[in-house]
């Protein structure tokens, strides 16, 4: 429960005269008087107004006169983001403290106060994981790997496995696996999809900054640098020894090879390659393709093809 003064301080906003009680996110329908919504759009602040809901978050370019009277509503910068922010706070993200009788937690491990650890996890030897973290059922979380506060990670990742790199004789052709002795190191409130993998470094480390989303089947190999608030979609590989930098997106089944450079806030499409060494700047620029180029030179190529 939380008083809508108390919901208004959470989004940034004033509530003047405000009194009463909200428990509960949710959609118009079956909204009540302790229920939270949220309106984008003329449509959706049409529906929300003729709910029964407490509290309707509705984006402030949406504010007319009239619709001022309503003193359910609180005026935010953006109401999609302002109810994700409201529900984290009502209920977190629901999940049980405590570690299940059937993990496996190796000696000298540190858990921080408030972390789940579930059926099946593994967390070896030496391990470090911060303050309400939640370790879904068989994550495998090896030796040498930190993980910071809020850290979620769904069934199945694995984090600080032995990293794909080897020595190849000239002689013989023979493959010998390169030393993999370093770390993986997980900043604060990174989210870790269902069988993910990611790789600890060769001989220094692999690091994942604060606030990366990362989804389910992603793998990042051995001394990537990944920067904070980066989204990162299903099927992604990254090569070792890349670097991806803050703010970039990442979309499905994105292949970068080993030792490239995705920089800050650079979006990738949909099943983009980018070539090992390549270097891809520009905030906000759109690139595509197998090689991935800027968008309007991706679309130009297809129009060209068409004309054939």
């Amino acid at each position: 429960m939380a008083t809508i003064r108390e919901v208004a301080e959470w989004v940034g906003v004033d509530a003047p005269g405000a009194t009463g009680e909200v428990r509960e996110v949710s959609g118009f329908d079956g909204a009540g008087a302790e229920s939270v919504v949220f309106a984008v759009d003329d449509a959706t602040l049409g529906l929300a107004l003729a709910s029964k809901a407490g509290v309707i978050l509705a984006n402030a370019k949406l504010r007319v006169e009239g619709v001022d009277s309503d003193t359910r509503v609180l005026w935010v910068r953006d109401a999609r983001y302002a109810f994700a922010v409201v529900a984290r706070r009502l209920k977190g993200r629901g999940e049980r403290t405590g570690v299940h009788a059937t993990a496996v937690i190796g000696k000298d491990v540190t858990l921080g106060e408030g972390t789940s650890v579930g059926p099946g996890a593994v967390i070896e030897d030496g391990a470090r994981i911060g303050k309400d973290c939640n370790i879904h059922a068989r994550v495998v979380v090896y030796a040498g790997t930190t993980l910071g506060d809020r850290v979620v990670v769904q069934a199945g990742a694995v984090l600080g496995s032995t990293g794909f790199g080897y020595a190849r004789s000239a002689e013989t052709g023979e493959y010998v696996i390169f030393p993999q002795q370093g770390r993986l190191c997980v900043e604060d409130d990174v989210e870790i999809g269902a069988n993910t993998t990611i790789d600890r470094g060769a001989l220094g480390e692999t690091r994942i900054g604060c606030g990366t989303k990362i989804d389910n089947l992603v793998h990042i190999g051995h001394n990537c640098v990944i920067g904070k608030n980066v989204i990162i979609a299903a099927q992604t590989g990254i090569s070792g020894s890349s670097v991806v930098e803050d703010g970039a997106i990442l979309g499905g089944q994105v292949g970068i090879g080993e030792h490239a450079t995705v920089g800050r806030g650079v979006i990738l499409g949909g099943g983009a390659g980018v070539l090992s060494g390549k270097k891809m700047h520009g905030a906000g620029e759109v690139f595509w393709g197998r090689p991935a180029r800027p968008l309007k030179e991706y679309l130009r190529d297809l129009a060209r093809l068409k004309k054939r």
